[in-house]
């Protein structure tokens, strides 16, 4: 299969055959008396069915090609335009059939424009000497002192991004990817700029150096130079007014609106960005959003969320980040300058005023409250919370397991995808539970077991990488974590069995074999793709031997999430076989039912836990404020008008019906194995 990685070319169709004439001495004519001039008059060319008609005010310089002009804008309000040029001056100019140009203060030179495009009130649109168009800017990300610049380009994706900022102890690999980036800039490289088919241009500033692809809207922004804004009719980009952008790339359904400032960034598909947000040598993949804060040399993977006026993400790597107000983290000890950097793997939170010091790195799906200075690393203790207690940074191993936010943004992300292009350039497994997570819940019993075996079983409060865990947290966590595995083993067992022939053993057995030998080992998440480990530095060795280009690589990172569920089911395979001390050749019916009913118990149990949980959303306390002026009854009939009440929450009735099919589908599968025995 041939895998194309997209250039944005736009096409100029100003006739039917594409050919253009020199003037006549009479259009010439029409066009003085209309106010237009030019510095040689042979360098305009037109289309065959041009009309002179419809300019006003025009001057040329350099040499122009002008499409014919039949078409009315119906603006809003019912408000009509014709199609032509009025009021401006064009330099070394293409304009396509059907543009309306009026009010350009200074001068459009050297673009392209493309049919059907509008372009109003704006001051300077040009291409000054050769520009990459934002391709090839290279963005110090995560450690603001340098030594993980990444070029960006068009089709830059998550993991392709996560392998150039964090494998810089593979030199050659990092040599080799910079310069098949830098080949792709240099394909660019253009003293012509291009602004696209169906493209609006209203009441903005200056246009320098930029791309513009088709159907973009442009409206009131007040600078942009420097960059690419890939938009398409499938998923058009939205610039608003006020914003600022240099050295940048804006994806293909980006909205940056409400004087946003971006500087040396890169915008993946799907991103909003608006309320005034700041943006500086920063990456931000697909679904991303940021509204009233800032951003500083972060890492933004896939659905990283800042929604508040104080927040500040600096100098860190986040994916799936809900960060709450106030969030801030600090880089800068104020000794050798802001050289640090910090990891939330993803699926973190952080609450409001929460405050983490660098280097540190959090957990998956740990929910970060208080405020901490002392570096923790919890990656090994996932779906945790990280409290502070006075000075003391505390761990609660696991709890996140039973909290029903934690599934709510599992069942949400999906849904709330953005990304209406159907080319989509990052890969996103959106896995709760997943071999990567599951390998984490793994080392964590490990942990806890050895803390708990080391320090003493009576130990009030246990150590670990400058945390604190109360005994009590330890043994929850232990809990929790098993039951995380068993739910996962089981859902992969259960998933390998289903509509499979389960009439006998052998035929059993045959059909747990793996298809694929590759999945075992450690797994890795590169923002977003979950993937073996082995199988990604199969990948990078390829790179080092120069085996690939860019277009390769974004097709392997694609197969790799494709085979995600085979590579699955061969790690689980393997965990299946160390619990049962059995080979695939080994087990019986009597050791898959077992597992099936562990199964089963435990996602009754967990499903339990987070119904429990959901029920906290419907006590006294979270009825304060309601029915104020009345009494017990109108309160909680107010509260019940507003939030409808627990019985009937669609949530809760989701965790019900999962409780019960996952029942069934556990019952109905050990009663077709028995019928084998």
């Amino acid at each position: 299969m041939l895998y194309d990685i997209r250039i944005t070319i736009f096409c100029f169709k100003n006739t039917k055959n594409n050919m253009y004439r020199k003037l006549t001495d009479k259009e010439i004519a029409t066009l003085t008396v209309y106010g237009c001039s030019a510095e040689n008059w042979n360098e305009v060319e037109v289309a065959e069915n041009f009309s002179p008609n419809y300019l006003c005010n025009v001057h040329f310089s350099g040499k122009n090609k002008l499409g014919s002009y039949n078409r009315v804008f119906e603006l809003a309000g019912g408000f009509k335009k014709h199609a032509g040029l009025n009021n401006c001056c064009l330099h070394n100019c293409e304009v396509g059939n059907d543009v309306f140009i009026d009010k350009i203060h200074n001068y459009i030179a050297n673009y392209k424009i493309g049919d059907n495009s509008y372009i109003e009130n704006v001051n300077l649109i040009l291409v000054e000497g050769e520009s990459a168009f934002g391709n090839g800017v290279k963005v110090p990300v995560m450690n603001e002192g340098g030594g993980r610049e990444i070029p960006i380009y068009d089709e830059l994706s998550a993991p392709l991004a996560y392998i150039l900022t964090l494998y810089r102890h593979r030199p050659e690999l990092i040599h080799n990817l910079q310069l098949l980036i830098d080949a792709y800039a240099a394909t660019l490289k253009s003293s012509v700029g291009t602004i696209g088919h169906g493209v609006r241009i209203v009441n903005c500033g200056s246009i320098k150096n930029v791309r513009i692809g088709n159907s973009a809207v442009i409206e009131g922004a007040s600078l942009l130079e420097n960059g690419s804004i890939n938009s398409n009719e499938q998923a058009p980009v939205l610039v608003g007014s006020g914003v600022k952008c240099n050295d940048f790339i804006l994806c293909s359904g980006v909205s940056v609106t409400d004087s946003t400032l971006i500087s040396r960034c890169f915008v993946g598909q799907g991103c909003i960005m608006g309320k005034h947000y700041s943006a500086l040598d920063s990456l931000f993949f697909s679904n991303c959003q940021g509204l009233h804060g800032e951003a500083t040399a972060i890492f933004a993977g896939p659905y990283t969320v800042s929604h508040h006026k104080s927040t500040l993400l600096i100098a860190g790597m986040f994916s799936f980040l809900n960060a709450g107000s106030g969030s801030n983290q600090s880089n800068h000890m104020y000794k050798l300058g802001p050289i640090h950097q910090g990891i939330c793997e993803r699926g973190s939170k952080t609450t409001s005023d929460s405050y983490l010091l660098w280097p540190a790195r959090i957990g998956a799906f740990t929910l970060v409250m208080g405020r901490h200075y002392k570096h923790s690393d919890t990656s090994d203790l996932p779906f945790s919370y990280l409290i502070e207690n006075a000075t003391e940074s505390f761990l609660v191993p696991g709890v996140n397991l039973r909290s029903v936010g934690t599934i709510r943004d599992a069942q949400k992300w999906p849904k709330r995808d953005n990304r209406k292009d159907s080319h989509k350039i990052d890969p996103i497994n959106f896995n709760l539970l997943s071999p990567y997570t599951i390998g984490k819940m793994m080392k964590g019993v490990e942990v806890l077991s050895n803390l708990k075996q080391i320090a003493g079983e009576t130990t009030d409060v246990y150590t670990y990488q400058n945390c604190s865990i109360k005994n009590s947290s330890l043994r929850h966590g232990l809990e929790l974590y098993t039951i995380g595995i068993h739910k996962f083993l089981g859902n992969s067992l259960i998933t390998r069995l289903k509509n499979a022939d389960l009439s006998s053993i052998d035929k059993v057995r045959e059909r747990l074999k793996p298809d694929f030998e590759k999945g075992s080992g450690e797994w890795i998440d590169l923002s977003g793709l979950i993937a073996p480990k082995k199988v990604i530095d199969e990948l990078l060795l390829q790179i080092e031997t120069n085996q690939f280009n860019l277009t390769d690589i974004q097709y392997e990172l694609d197969n790799i999430h494709l085979e995600y569920y085979d590579y699955e089911w061969t790690w689980a395979k393997e965990k299946l076989e160390a619990y049962w001390n059995k080979s695939i050749a080994e087990i019986t019916l009597n050791d898959i039912i077992s597992t099936i009913e562990t199964w089963k118990t435990s996602v009754v149990k967990l499903d339990k836990m987070i119904y429990n949980d959901a029920n906290k959303e419907f006590n006294l306390n979270s009825k304060t404020g309601f029915g104020v002026d009345g009494n017990e009854e109108q309160k909680h009939k107010d509260f019940e008008s507003v939030r409808g009440n627990f019985e009937n929450n669609p949530f809760v009735l989701e965790v019900q019906n999962h409780i019960k099919l996952k029942t069934e589908l556990g019952d109905e599968l050990i009663a077709k194995l028995k019928l084998s025995l």
